[in-house]
């Protein structure tokens, strides 16, 4: 009898286990820091730089190249405008905290090689900021 709550047990034990390891591990993203994002910039050629702040933020200055999604659409526009979940996508907004959401919500709809590296105020390298023209043209 004792042989049979034995084997039992470890019966239950090992399923248990197994079913432990079948478990996927969650998707995430990964906190770098702003020099490492840069050197990606420098040595990869297929990245997108996301800019997650809001649209007068992005105007008054932003890293060259980057694309402006707020972190507040993500979720609506993210599939559409950054079709490809293998590609790496760095992220960044004023001071980290809405990059690091942005960057999980981007980890939850699938993308896997995200890289948040958290704000522009920490970036020490080239900005750019947007013109308008139309309005030096004026009356």
């Amino acid at each position: 009898m004792r042989k049979m709550i034995f084997l039992i047990t470890a019966f239950t034990m090992a399923l248990s286990l197994v079913g432990c390891s079948a478990e996927e591990a969650p998707v995430t993203y990964t906190s770098i820091p702003a020099a490492e994002a840069k050197a990606l910039m420098d040595s990869e050629t297929d990245y997108i730089i996301l800019d997650v702040r809001t649209e007068n933020e992005f105007a008054d200055g932003h890293i060259p190249g980057a694309i402006l999604i707020p972190d507040y659409e993500i979720e609506e526009r993210a599939e559409k405008e950054l079709t490809d979940k293998k590609q790496l996508i760095l992220v960044y907004c004023r001071s980290g905290r809405r990059s690091k959401n942005a960057a999980e919500k981007l980890a939850e709809l699938g993308y896997s090689n995200v890289k948040e590296f958290g704000g522009i105020i920490d970036w020490g390298y080239e900005t750019a900021a947007e013109t308008n023209t139309d309005k030096s043209k004026g009356a």
